[in-house]
C-alpha cells in the first residue's frame, strides 16, 4: 500500500516539473523585429475609428450671418425663363402702284432698239420708201408682228405727211401715239382676285418650263400681299420636288401658306386641296402653280386641262395666267396658241423683257391670243414683277 502511494507521488512531481518547461519555453519566444520598409503613401487612408480625432479644421474665410443670403423672400430668386420660339421675320414687298415706273430702266435694251432706232429713221429730212422699209425691219426685229407693223407703219406714213415740218418734239408725240393704239390703252389688264360672290379668287398659273413660271407665281403672291390680300398657295408641280420647295420657300417671306402632295402625286388633287384650305382658311387668293408643260406634249396637256376641271368643282377659275419667255419671241406665240385651247387663257405674263431687244412681242402677243398682257418681270429680283402699264412700257420704249 505504501509502495502504490509513493509512485502516485512520484508521478504528481514528474508532471509539474514537464508543465513548468513547457510554459517557460513560450515566453521566452522572441518577438517579431519591428518593419524596416516605408509605407506606401498612395494606398488609401485607413477608415477612421470610434473615438479618433478630427482633422485640425484649416483657415479659410469666415462670412458673417448678414452676409449670408437666407431664403426668406429678400433674395432675387432666379427662374428659368422658357424659350421664346423665333418667328420669322417677313418681307415687306414694294407697292405695286407705279413699280413699272421705277423699273422702266430694265427696258433700255428694247428703247435703244425700238424706240431709238425709230425715232432716228423718222426724223430724217426726206423719208423715202428705203427709209420706210427700214422702219418695217426695225418693227419686225422687234417681234412687233407682221400686221401690226403693217398697222403702225400706214399710220405713221399719214401722220408724218400731214405734219410737215417735223421737231423731235412733235416726232416722239406722233410715236407714242400711234404705239399706244397698238398696245392698247382701253383693255383691262386687272388681275382678277376679287370675285364679288365668293372666296377667295382662284388663279392658276400655266407655261412651259424654264420660262420663269414657278418664281412669277412666287412674286405674284407678293405683288397680291403688298395690295393687302391674304395668299394660300398650291404646289401642283409635282414632278419637280425643287418646284414645291422653291414655291413654298417664297411663300414664307411673305406669310403665305403653301399646299404641297407628295413628288409624283396627281397634281389636280393638289390643286383641290389648295383651294379647299384657302376656303377653310377664309383667304382672299389661291395661287396655283401647274408643273411646266411641253405645248408638244398631248398627254400633258390633256393632264392640266384635268386640274382646271378639277379645281372648277370648287368654283370657276377667275384667272388663268399664261407666263411666257419675251426672250423667245415668236416661239412663245407657238405655245401661247396650244396653252389657249386646252384651259382658256384671260391674261399673259411676260417675263426676262429686260433682257431681250424685242420688246415688240407685247403688241403680238395680245393680237395672237386676243387677251392682254397684265404682269411683266423686269429683273431677277423678288419685287421686279409688275402690273403692265401701257403709258409707262411706251414711254421706256421711245426714251424721254
Amino acid at each position: 500500500m505504501e509502495t502504490v502511494i509513493l509512485a502516485v507521488v512520484i508521478a504528481v512531481v514528474v508532471l509539474g516539473v514537464l508543465g513548468g518547461l513547457v510554459v517557460g519555453s513560450r515566453r521566452k519566444k522572441p518577438l517579431p523585429p519591428p518593419p524596416t520598409s516605408v509605407p506606401d503613401i498612395t494606398a488609401p487612408p485607413a477608415e477612421p475609428h470610434v473615438g479618433d480625432e478630427a482633422e485640425t479644421p484649416r483657415d479659410e474665410a469666415r462670412r458673417t450671418i448678414e452676409e449670408v443670403d437666407l431664403p426668406d423672400g429678400s433674395a432675387p430668386v432666379a427662374v428659368e425663363e422658357p424659350p421664346v420660339p423665333d418667328v420669322p421675320v417677313l418681307d415687306v414687298p414694294e407697292p405695286t402702284a407705279g413699280r413699272l415706273v421705277r423699273l422702266r430702266s430694265r427696258l433700255s435694251r428694247s428703247q435703244n432698239a425700238l424706240g431709238k432706232g425709230l425715232l432716228t429713221l423718222l426724223s430724217r429730212e426726206h423719208l423715202d420708201e428705203d427709209t420706210w422699209e427700214e422702219i418695217e425691219d426695225i418693227l419686225l426685229t422687234a417681234d412687233v408682228g407682221v400686221a401690226p407693223t403693217q398697222e403702225l407703219v400706214d399710220g405713221l406714213r399719214a401722220r408724218v405727211k400731214v405734219l410737215g415740218t417735223r421737231t423731235p418734239q412733235e416726232l416722239r408725240t406722233l410715236l407714242r401715239e400711234e404705239l399706244l393704239k397698238l398696245v392698247g390703252t382701253d383693255i383691262d389688264r386687272t388681275v382678277k382676285t376679287e370675285p364679288e360672290d365668293r372666296k377667295p379668287g382662284i388663279v392658276m398659273v400655266v407655261g412651259v418650263n424654264g420660262t420663269g413660271k414657278t418664281t412669277t407665281t412666287g412674286k405674284l403672291a407678293r405683288v397680291l400681299v403688298a395690295d393687302g390680300r391674304t395668299v394660300v398657295l398650291g404646289a401642283a408641280d409635282t414632278f419637280r420636288a425643287a418646284a414645291a420647295d422653291q414655291l413654298q420657300t417664297w411663300g414664307e417671306r411673305v406669310g403665305a401658306h403653301t399646299v404641297r402632295g407628295p413628288e409624283a402625286g396627281d397634281p389636280a388633287s393638289v390643286a383641290f386641296d389648295a383651294v379647299k384650305e384657302g376656303k377653310e382658311m377664309g383667304v382672299d387668293v389661291v395661287l396655283i402653280d401647274t408643273a411646266g408643260r411641253l405645248h408638244t406634249k398631248t398627254g400633258l396637256m390633256d393632264e392640266l386641262g384635268k386640274v382646271k376641271r378639277v379645281v372648277e368643282k370648287h368654283a370657276p377659275l377667275d384667272e388663268v395666267l399664261l407666263v411666257l419667255d419675251a426672250t423667245t419671241g415668236q416661239n412663245g406665240l407657238v405655245q401661247a396658241r396650244v396653252f389657249a385651247e386646252v384651259v382658256d387663257i384671260t391674261g399673259i405674263v411676260l417675263t426676262k423683257l429686260d433682257g431681250t431687244a424685242k420688246g415688240g412681242i407685247v403688241i403680238a402677243v395680245q393680237r395672237e391670243l386676243g387677251v392682254p398682257v397684265k404682269l411683266i418681270g423686269l429683273g431677277e429680283g423678288a419685287d421686279d414683277l409688275a402690273p403692265f402699264e401701257p403709258e409707262a412700257f411706251v414711254d421706256a420704249l421711245i426714251g424721254d
